[in-house]
This record gives structure tokens, sequence and C-alpha cells, in this order.
């Protein structure tokens, strides 16, 4: 709800969450999060990116009610990535 934070030795970045969301269900959101940062990192993005395309997957899927039914799918990220701002 209230983001996440991005820490390094030389500097703190806040990444805040998308909050026009309709939160239906908090469960895997954290799932979700760290499942989106892992896919975001492996294809090289730097942290804060991930970590926003991290926030755009829970966000997602706490529209949604249940754990895996309600991970999105990529071209879901991608087209609310586009359609959305932080």
């Amino acid at each position: 709800k209230e983001g996440a934070l991005v820490v390094n030795s030389k500097k703190t970045t806040h990444v805040p969450t998308f909050e026009e969301v309709k939160i239906v269900d908090t469960t895997g959101a954290g799932d979700a999060f760290n499942g989106g940062l892992a896919i975001a990192l492996s294809e090289g993005k730097n942290l804060v990116e991930a970590t926003y395309f991290a926030n755009a997957v829970a966000s997602l899927n706490v529209t949604k009610i249940g754990t895996a039914p309600a991970m999105p799918y990529r071209k879901e990220v991608e087209e609310f990535l586009k359609n959305h701002s932080q």
C-alpha cells in the first residue's frame, strides 16, 4: 500500500505503489511482487526499474481473488504499465 524502498549505500529511493487499483484480496501480493522483481532483474533492469515492475505485478494481483489464479500474465502487466503511471 505504501510502495517500496530501494536502499543502497548512496541513496534511498521510494517507489510508490499504484493507488488507483481496487483491492479485492491481498493474499499472494508479496509473492507476486517477488516474482515480478525476479523477472525484471533477470531481464537486466536496475533495482529501481525492477521494483516499479514488481509493484505493477503486485497491484494487478490484488485486484483478483486468490493466489496463483490472481497472478497476472506478462501481457497484462505491460498493458497496465502503459496505462498507469506512478
